[in-house]
């Protein structure tokens, strides 16, 4: 059977410069030169992953909708933060938000002892870095969303 991975012990980090888009997809080595700053403060990891947009015809002739996959969308990732305002990654996620720059982001899982965990690798937007509201019990937050533009590189735990 295989083992369940955990969400708690994850990490995420902004890479140190831009990625442009490309035609192809992205592999592993496409972010070797990164330097990368873990953002604190991590409370909701948003959801990432491809969906297919749909393209419909509508057959007079046959009475029926047809339906097939079109362009891939790797979606928005929504994620939430405990606003730490000396934290570095912080930092840089509210500074790549003031610019139209894809970044570079790595997710890392607590799921091999932390020598070589399973790791996932995207270029994104980040579209909005905002501080949210809460109840009287609660830290202030941070909502941070990555517009994802390329595909998910998956590297497997060793």
């Amino acid at each position: 059977m295989a083992e369940l991975i955990p969400v708690a012990g994850a990490k995420i980090y902004i890479g140190d410069t831009t990625l442009d888009t490309k035609s192809t997809d992205f592999a592993e080595n496409d972010f070797d030169a990164q330097t990368w700053t873990e953002i604190d403060g991590w409370e909701l990891m948003g959801g990432i992953g491809d969906e297919a947009e749909m393209i419909t015809t509508n057959l007079i002739n046959r009475n029926r909708t047809l339906k097939q996959k079109g362009t891939r969308d790797a979606g928005t990732m929504e994620n939430r933060f405990a606003i730490l305002r000396d934290d570095a990654g912080q930092i840089a996620l509210i500074a790549a938000e003031a610019t139209n720059d894809n970044y570079a982001f790595k997710i890392e899982f607590d799921d091999s002892g932390g020598a070589n965990p399973t790791t996932l690798f995207f270029i994104g937007l980040v579209t909005n870095v905002r501080e949210v509201g809460g109840e009287a019990n609660t830290v202030q937050m941070m909502n941070g969303s990555i517009a994802i533009n390329s595909n998910i590189v998956t590297k497997d735990a060793a």
